[in-house]
């Protein structure tokens, strides 16, 4: 059997399989045991942690041949060592033509307004995205305040943490993280087990197929609307000088000065008229009519 350094160019993609979920207590020797009563094994490579020394709970195994991997798929996948099912699964994802990724986040402390184009319309400029956002609701359709976003690869996902964790969306500062997986094991995507099946899918040219977005996440934002010649909007015209006529064709026609007061009231006396001074009345004025029988002017002999 081969060394678990052998070089890497020297390895059987298509006969090494992914075994996860590996107990504490599951050493390299004993990973081998059970291996070689499937076919013949050339490697075994179980990551060690740099800090505790221990493996990470997952290895890979590559046997002589092809046939001998997918037996070995069929006959110990769920074997439990130390009461725990192990996982087994090809590592190089053969003829599949989709892959899990796993470089899925979780967006928490949302704000309720932020819904799934706003998730959609923040978090895409990162990275491809392989499905809609996901935006948690209870029966009445209201936000709980929380999300999920699915990328293609963890380039874009690490790359989101780092753009995004800690800003504010609306009112609230959002937290971005790897979202938990689905075995309810406490564990959070985004592991080096998974990094190293999306490597190593990548470099077999598997990559994950992006479900259809939904149309209205694509559906622009309403543009301003400026007032064309007619007074009529027009949307996404220009504000600028270009539609300066149309701008002034929109706006309210000036309000009228009032008309001068009625020229019908008496002035006032000029200074140094005697009090009994009264002025001529204006032009047209003549005054009310006199009664009938009373004579305008004085009687006559008056004042001979």
């Amino acid at each position: 059997m081969a060394t678990p350094g052998a070089r890497h160019w020297e390895q059987n993609k298509e006969a090494t399989i992914y075994v996860g979920n590996l107990h504490e207590n599951v050493t390299q020797p004993l990973l081998t045991e059970l291996m070689v009563q499937f076919g013949r094994v050339r490697t075994i490579n179980m990551p060690v942690d740099r800090v505790n020394g221990k493996h990470q709970g997952f290895g890979f195994v590559e046997f002589a041949t092809e046939a001998d991997a997918e037996y070995a798929i069929g006959i110990a996948n769920g074997v439990r060592l130390y009461d725990s099912p192990i996982r087994m699964n090809k590592a190089s994802a053969d003829k599949q033509k989709t892959v899990e990724v796993g470089a899925e986040l979780f967006i928490g402390n949302l704000d309720t307004m932020v819904d799934e184009k706003s998730l959609y319309d923040t978090f895409n400029r990162f990275g491809q995205l392989i499905s809609a956002p996901k935006v948690a609701r209870d029966e009445f359709n209201i936000s709980k305040g929380y999300g999920f976003i699915s990328y293609a690869d963890f380039e874009a996902s690490d790359t989101a943490i780092t753009n995004m964790h800690g800003q504010y969306m609306m009112s609230k500062q959002i937290s971005v993280q790897y979202a938990y997986k689905k075995d309810g094991k406490g564990e959070r995507h985004g592991d080096e087990a998974e990094r190293l099946l999306a490597k190593q899918a990548k470099a077999h040219g598997v990559a994950p197929v992006p479900q259809a977005l939904p149309s209205h996440l694509f559906i622009a934002p309403p543009q301003p609307m400026s007032t064309g010649p007619m007074g009529r909007g027009v949307p996404g015209a220009p504000n600028g000088p270009a539609s300066a006529y149309g701008q002034m064709q929109a706006r309210p026609p000036p309000v009228q000065s009032l008309p001068p007061p009625p020229s019908g009231l008496p002035a006032r006396p000029p200074s140094g008229a005697p009090a009994n001074f009264f002025p001529p009345p204006p032009n047209g004025f003549g005054g009310p009519p006199p009664p009938p029988g009373f004579q305008s002017g004085p009687p006559p002999g008056f004042g001979r």
